[in-house]
């Protein structure tokens, strides 16, 4: 029986380098899309791991089909701005098409960004412009919504402040956030990468946990006691985001402080809330809670 393959763009980022890893440990054939520009330490290590590399130029359809060529589902892991999440990720659907691939996977691992509407939060909005283009193919597509990256809560993510003994949150401090690990995200999407029956849209959370949960959590960890602070109103925090984007534009940077803040806002909204999560379409999973998570950090 011969190997399904899956190709992946973006490998080399954070969660594509997992993804790869995850497929290959499911005894997939990978192939990984680079651009001539791409880390070379990185691309090393992919191969070492035993997938194959494919130097290519990432607006060449053609190059792309070729490379493409009997994959049965392309998953894409690339990061940046409109021109990466809209124009490089049309490319390559494009060259999936034209070699024939049967699925694909886009770029999206967010919350549910379905539930928002254009303006509330500018990388989500270049992932639903995407969609649009997307959506009017006929390949067979499917979103992975994780929620928010788990791994970001001891850093990225200014909630859990170690050294002052501070949980900060806005609005409602019993409201519930969904949170994935990297890893668990790209298992799920190794997953899905080779269930030939996936609907358009999954969704998943390894934890779903309020503010006031985790200051528990941060309690029990440290032995020690947490506050919960309320930084203010989610109407407020859209006061700041425009104020902010006045004083700090960053249009060309990826994650500018406005860019968190509108995610935070996101979030933080009831109506980012799941109802439901397809957590046990597959069994080899084993979900990492926050606490988990935590517990493997240095917490003071």
């Amino acid at each position: 029986m011969n190997k399904k393959i899956i190709v992946v763009a973006g490998g080399t980022g954070n969660l594509g380098g997992r993804i790869v890893k995850a497929l290959l440990d499911k005894g997939t054939e990978v192939r990984v899309l680079v651009r001539s520009t791409s880390d070379n330490e990185k691309i090393s290590h992919l191969k070492r791991m035993g997938a194959k590399i494919i130097p290519l130029d990432m607006t060449n359809e053609q190059e792309i089909s070729s490379a493409c060529s009997g994959a049965s589902c392309v998953v894409s892991a690339l990061a940046g701005l409109e021109d990466v999440v809209i124009e490089t990720q049309k490319t390559l659907l494009d060259g999936a098409i034209l070699a024939g691939v049967p699925r694909f996977i886009p770029s999206d691992y967010s919350l549910d960004f379905t539930k928002f509407t254009h303006g509330e939060n500018r990388n989500l909005d270049f992932r639903r412009t995407f969609h649009q283009y997307l959506d009017s193919t006929s390949i067979s597509a499917t979103t992975i919504f994780n929620g928010a990256f788990m791994d970001m809560l001891t850093n990225e993510i200014p909630m859990i402040i170690f050294k002052k003994k501070l949980v900060l949150y806005w609005g409602n401090a019993d409201h519930k956030m969904g949170f994935t690990t990297l890893d668990d995200t790209a298992t799920f999407t190794a997953n899905v990468a080779l269930d030939e029956s996936t609907p358009r849209y999954l969704r998943i959370a390894g934890d779903q946990i309020s503010p006031r949960e985790i200051r528990e959590v941060m309690n029990e960890l440290s032995g020690q006691k947490f506050r919960l602070l309320r930084t203010g109103s989610l109407r407020l925090l859209s006061l700041l985001i425009k104020i902010t984007k006045i004083i700090a534009p960053g249009k060309t940077e990826i994650y500018p402080a406005w860019q968190g803040m509108q995610y935070m806002r996101n979030m933080m909204d009831k109506r980012a809330t799941l109802q439901n999560t397809d957590n046990n379409r597959y069994q080899d999973i084993k979900w990492k809670s926050v606490k988990y998570l935590l517990s493997k950090h240095e917490i003071v």
